[in-house]
């Protein structure tokens, strides 16, 4: 069985930083594409970043570029998203996924084939 188990979550003040981190089980993604999503109350599932399978190739949406930092370590099966400078309207569940390729799509949540159950993120004002 296929499991993505994110962890990392929590509270933080405005301005603080979380590191993220997602275990894949079940398979191994060295070949996929794996990211990030995340969706407040209320609002869609939104992009955050995503991987290639060599980590030398990332892609963030605008509004984290220079904050967020994601990395995976394919050994351990894992990816990571650093969040820094953190801002309220980012609480959020962060989901972590995992794309059938190992090629950038769209980048769109029909895009990744594996989602974790998400780990819920809090920046307080």
């Amino acid at each position: 069985q296929v499991q993505l188990v994110e962890s990392g979550g929590g509270l933080v003040q405005a301005g603080g930083s979380l590191r993220l981190s997602c275990a894949a089980s079940g398979r191994t993604f060295s070949s996929n594409v794996m990211g990030w999503f995340r969706q407040a109350p209320g609002k869609e599932r939104e992009f955050v970043a995503d991987i290639d399978w060599s980590g030398s190739n990332t892609r963030y949406a605008s509004s984290v570029n220079g904050r967020f930092t994601i990395s995976r370590d394919s050994a351990k099966n894992t990816v990571y998203l650093e969040m820094t400078s953190l801002k309220p309207e980012e609480s959020a569940v962060y989901y972590c996924v995992a794309s059938s390729s190992s090629e950038f799509r769209l980048a769109r949540p029909l895009d990744y084939s594996y989602w974790g159950r998400g780990t819920q993120v809090t920046v307080s004002s």
